[in-house]
């Protein structure tokens, strides 16, 4: 009797053993490709505040221009030859097959471009009132290219190639806005809904949440500071998902892991 009062209440997880186990899989996959060294050293938790993203601007083209900076900044892809155009401006990619000397991410990468060639971005206007869907879609397209030039498919394969950019816009430090934006509300006023400034998510939100509490648990983020940027109705879905995922780093033989945990408890991150 006792322990059928002990399963009852003991909490439900937010996704099931083959999900969650696709996360931690995936997470790995990104670390073992795309520079877990930058990770472990650079990589934060970058919130949607001033801190992270200061600065006034007077146009929409200047406004998508600044935050594309930044987001490449965090990304560590500052050398990368990436260009941010205008819609109008956008033109089919023919991406360069680049080569790198040691890292690929980070103030220290060195690229080796055959041509001249940029690899053009763009954004949607329609997000400017929208900033965090514009710097989601900026993650992403920044998680595209790394998959792209890497040609390395995530566990799954192919077919989870959508999921696996959103993971690794998460991996590259962007959770807070992709979890905030995985959903849109349609209710509310009619001019408060604009489904043209959303972005695609291929994560629903629940898979966004325990994506973003990974990346906090490994990062050692301060989980009140990150919980305060989500939207209201996210915060105790969060906390569910930090808990969820604590336990399970507590018992993982996955090496990565382990090394992260150190580092974490190194930096005085209990």
């Amino acid at each position: 009797m006792l322990s059928f009062i002990t399963d009852t209440f003991k909490s439900k997880p937010l996704l099931s053993e083959n999900e969650n186990q696709w996360i931690m899989d995936t997470f790995v996959w990104a670390f073992e490709h795309f520079d877990g060294h930058f990770f472990i050293d650079q990589t934060q938790v970058v919130l949607p505040t001033n801190q992270y993203f200061p600065g006034q601007v007077s146009s929409i083209d200047a406004m998508a221009q600044q935050v594309f900076e930044q987001v490449v900044k965090y990304a560590g892809m500052q050398h990368w030859p990436l260009r941010l155009v205008a819609p109008n401006q956008l033109a089919p990619n023919v991406f360069p097959k680049m080569q790198f000397v040691g890292a690929s991410r980070g103030e220290f990468a060195q690229l080796v471009v055959p041509v001249n060639q940029p690899i053009l971005i763009s954004f949607n206007p329609q997000q400017i009132n929208q900033p965090q869907d514009l710097i989601a879609s900026f993650a992403q397209a920044m998680a595209m290219i790394l998959i792209k030039q890497k040609g390395v498919l995530p566990p799954g394969g192919e077919a989870f190639l959508p999921q696996a950019t959103d993971l690794l816009a998460h991996f590259l430090g962007f959770g807070v806005m992709l979890s905030n934006t995985a959903y849109q509300f349609k209710g509310g006023c009619g001019s408060c809904y604009n489904p043209y400034a959303n972005r695609q998510a291929s994560l629903p939100e629940t898979e966004n949440l325990m994506c973003l509490a990974l990346v906090s648990a490994l990062k050692g983020s301060d989980k009140r500071k990150v919980a305060a940027q989500l939207k209201p109705h996210l915060r105790s879905q969060y906390k569910k998902a930090m808990k969820q995922i604590e336990e399970r780093l507590a018992h993982t033989p996955e090496p990565i892991f382990l090394a992260l945990l150190d580092k974490a408890r190194a930096n005085g991150v209990s």
